[in-house]
């Protein structure tokens, strides 16, 4: 099975999270970047004007910088991100409404500074055709052996 772990960090520490995820999946690594990148301004999400909160409320797509090209190849995609308001980033939805991923596997992986994953499946599943088939919570250094523990239970 080919897989490619695609992820957007907005700090860095999905960035480390992703990186693992890919070592212990034996995956291809696919950022997400936005056509124009966040400035820490933007993500101060206690400012009610700040670019993170005008999107989400917004329901606005993020164009994003480049596309996976040979899609069609991958039978699983590890799609990770930080928590925003208890889902993913807009970034992520733009990326799902991009591909058509009918016959395809997703797992979802997250970093959150005290949020959890939960309603995350459930906002994400109504945007694509392919599969959920698992989502978890990870620490930002979460040590290899414990990702190909949960890769082995998404089989």
């Amino acid at each position: 099975m080919k897989t490619l772990v695609a992820y957007f960090s907005a700090s860095g520490m999905t960035a480390e999270l992703a990186k693992n995820m890919a070592e212990a999946a034996g995956a291809d690594l696919f950022e997400i970047k936005p056509v124009e990148p966040y400035t820490n301004a933007d993500l101060k999400w206690t400012n009610p004007l700040a670019r993170c909160n005008r999107e989400k409320i917004g329901k606005k797509n993020v164009p994003i910088e480049s596309r996976v090209r040979n899609i069609d190849d991958y039978d699983l995609f590890l799609i990770g991100f930080p928590i925003w308001y208890y889902a993913a980033p807009n970034i992520i939805e733009t990326f799902v409404k991009s591909y058509d991923f009918t016959g395809k596997k997703v797992a979802l992986f997250a970093t959150s500074g005290g949020s959890d994953i939960s309603k995350a499946p459930g906002k994400m599943q109504p945007l694509m055709a392919g599969e959920i088939i698992g989502a978890k919570l990870f620490a930002p250094d979460a040590d290899i052996e414990s990702l190909r523990a949960w890769l082995a239970a998404l089989e």
